[in-house]
């Protein structure tokens, strides 16, 4: 078995800094969790009209609200295995904004159905974005987001692209400053950007074995569809 993001990449997945490959290989084949540690140099979000959307969202771990320099910062990437059956990651971000963390969660399956990594947004998996990734030339990770679902109970649709936030991310290491280098990006086709960060991080891979996944990386209820 590879990795999710060996599945979604294919042989690009070579193409890739070998640091890269290994943070992205994380899996329930590999045995092994990673945990960033490092500042983000910035924390920002599109404007004042925007923050209640965000404050919202933060409520279920969807973006964060807050801005700032030099944020400390922490990513969880560990494998499980769902209560469906699919193998799971989590992308669990911790912002240290002075007084009260802000979490941004995600949790990441490939779906074959969709050919693509899907990514369930916040505690309770309501927002399922399809995600398509691929290598850029300096042996990047380069992940955008696409079509985007709401679930909830009988509640089933598409987000429609008036509303819906689109996601750029690349992820590289920088061998010169021997660390990962994040920048993320969203934004509204109509109204401009949202919300964003950019730093830097050391990883660290750990045993999922020997240290399990903690209740609190998964989501409080879980989506069965992709």
């Amino acid at each position: 078995m590879t990795s999710i993001f060996q599945r979604a990449l294919g042989p690009d997945f070579d193409r890739l800094h070998p640091r890269i490959q290994r943070r992205f290989s994380v899996g329930l084949d590999s045995g092994e969790a990673c945990v960033g540690r490092g500042v983000m140099d910035r924390v920002r979000h599109g404007g004042r009209w925007i923050r209640p959307f965000l404050a919202l969202g933060a409520t279920r771990h969807i973006l964060v609200p807050r801005v700032g320099r030099d944020v400390p910062f922490t990513i969880e990437n560990f494998p499980y295995r769902d209560s469906f059956g699919r193998e799971t990651v989590t992308f669990v971000r911790t912002f240290a904004f002075p007084g009260r963390p802000q979490r941004f969660d995600a949790t990441m399956v490939f779906s074959r159905e969709r050919g693509c990594i899907v990514d369930y947004l916040g505690t309770h998996q309501h927002l399922a974005t399809d995600l398509h990734v691929h290598a850029d030339p300096e042996g990047a990770l380069v992940i955008r987001s696409g079509e985007q679902r709401f679930r909830e109970g009988p509640v089933n649709t598409h987000v429609p692209a008036l509303i819906r936030g689109d996601a750029v991310v690349r992820e590289s290491y920088d061998d010169q400053a021997q660390c990962f280098r994040v920048r993320v990006a969203v934004s509204n086709r109509y109204f401009g950007p949202l919300f964003g960060y950019e730093g830097t991080f050391q990883a660290e891979h750990i045993g999922v074995a020997a240290h399990g996944v903690r209740t609190d990386l998964r989501p409080v209820r879980e989506e069965a569809r992709a």
